[in-house]
């Protein structure tokens, strides 16, 4: 799905990411590395793995796409429990195999509370809002004067019914009637997704079924 603002052309993809072809950056928002793990060291039954699926759904979009710049829209990390070397050494072998790729985390709510990934990672960490105008790379979802604001954090999603009082929630893009916050789906296998509190004159894209449409 394309999408035109402030004269840029945007991608939004299946993969629960954004492309901006012009820049050759990819978006994507609340990864939450080590959330499993977490859930796990705390007596949880969750299922492993998550982290693996997370940096190969990652891998393939970087060999899709060929971005040059990779911008984390907060949540890297999800807690304290996931700073630790059995979620990060994966990570530092997929950062081996991206070594050329210029890599931006801009820090969210989880960020500040499991601390910034290891310098050995090469990610560069801002705090919000980061300017690529004419965007602005955040977490929280806000107004950012004379940019369209680029956020995570919500997990957005739709409920759609069907005919037979049945219902299903699929991930979503949320983009503001006056164009100035495009909110994106968290990309993290394990995160869950909401529909509120999305402002309701938003125009909503659901992910599901390979593909990104308007709803």
């Amino acid at each position: 799905m394309r999408l035109e603002l402030r004269g840029e052309s945007l991608e939004l993809l299946p993969e629960r990411a954004l492309w901006w072809p012009c820049a050759r950056t990819l978006f994507i928002a609340d990864l939450h590395l080590g959330k499993a793990a977490t859930f796990r060291a705390l007596g949880q039954p969750v299922p492993a793995g998550t982290t693996d699926d997370n940096l190969a759904r990652l891998t393939a979009l970087i060999d899709a796409r060929a971005p040059r710049r990779l911008v984390f829209l907060g949540d890297f990390l999800h807690a304290p429990a996931a700073n630790v070397p059995h979620v990060l050494e994966p990570v530092a072998r997929w950062r081996e195999r991206h070594a050329a790729l210029e890599l931006v985390l801009v820090r969210g709510n989880h960020d500040l509370r499991a601390g910034d990934p290891p310098p050995a990672l090469g990610i560069a960490i801002v705090d919000e809002p980061l300017d690529l105008a004419p965007f602005a790379a955040c977490h929280h979802p806000q107004r950012v004067a004379d940019r369209v604001a680029l956020a995570g954090h919500w997990h957005p999603a739709v409920v759609l019914c069907g005919p037979a009082y049945d219902s299903v929630r699929l991930p979503c893009f949320a983009l503001t009637a006056d164009e100035s916050l495009l909110v994106l789906p968290a990309f993290g296998a394990f995160t869950g997704a909401t529909a509120r509190p999305l402002p309701r004159d938003a125009r909503r894209f659901a992910v599901g079924g390979g593909r990104v449409w308007r709803v």
